[in-house]
């Protein structure tokens, strides 16, 4: 497949900056795969769609504010985006302006909160970096880190907690999985009430978010991986509702799809 083949116009103005107030509120397209036919809804009406056996299938990552603004010891000013942590203070991480952090290259966050040097330059042009610190490294980010909004997010965000899931479990995104930003705690249960099971895997989002595809033939894109999770409860949830004949409707990235 040619990456012109998904070429579309999408105008500007339709690319919401803000968060709307109510999550479940917002707007959803439903497309029948069968005849083509799409509906404009509201996301609150996806309870609709949904049917007694099914299974809603949920991301429960959670995102860490990844987003680090800092200086070199010259001066310089760079920015990180946390990517993947590889063990104890060591992550992957992707780094901008890379043609000035080589390995060895050291950083100062947060007036001196945090600091980091450069390990390992990756075959991907990411970083290995080592971090150093005093006290707790999640409490470091929660006050120095931002949440590293999509490129066609403009706007800043004033409450990090509306780009999380309400179900949002485990650290370790590197953006929101977020199809399921619009559910409620109350969408979800009236959800639960109407028969459906809920399951829920871990798949922590990665660098692929924020990296455009480049090649026109797009098998030659290479994927960068991500790592995932699923408690064996929820798999047999999933395959339970496979048994019987029922759907599995999974709340993606970018969309709510049956599998």
């Amino acid at each position: 497949m040619k990456l012109s083949e998904f070429d579309y116009y999408l105008p500007e103005e339709l690319i919401a900056q803000t968060p709307i107030e109510k999550r479940d509120e917002s707007r959803l397209m439903v497309l029948d795969k069968n005849t083509g036919k799409i509906e404009h809804k509201v996301f609150k009406d996806i309870i609709d769609y949904l049917e007694p056996g099914d299974c809603l299938v949920r991301n429960n990552t959670k995102v860490i504010p990844a987003r680090l603004y800092g200086k070199k010891e010259t001066g310089a000013n760079v920015e990180f985006v946390l990517l993947k942590n590889i063990e104890g203070d060591i992550w992957e991480a992707m780094v901008r302006p890379g043609n000035k952090l080589h390995v060895g290259a050291k950083v100062i966050f947060g007036d001196g909160l945090l600091k980091a040097e450069i390990l390992e330059s990756l075959p991907d042009g990411t970083r290995k970096v080592k971090f150093s610190y005093n006290g707790i490294f999640n409490e470091i980010l929660d006050q120095i880190g931002l949440m590293p909004l999509p490129p066609y997010i403009h706007e800043s965000l004033k409450d990090n907690d509306r780009y999380q899931t309400v179900y949002a479990k485990f650290n370790g995104s590197a953006a929101a999985p977020t199809a399921g930003l619009h559910f409620t705690e109350d969408l979800l249960k009236k959800i639960e009430e109407k028969g459906v099971d809920i399951a829920n895997v871990t798949l922590h989002v990665g660098i692929g978010t924020f990296r455009p595809v480049k090649e026109e033939n797009i098998e030659d894109h290479h994927m960068h991986t991500e790592d995932f999770y699923i408690k064996k409860e929820d798999a047999e949830k999933i395959n339970n509702a496979k048994t019987k004949g029922k759907r599995v409707i999974a709340v993606g990235t970018t969309s709510c799809r049956v599998l």
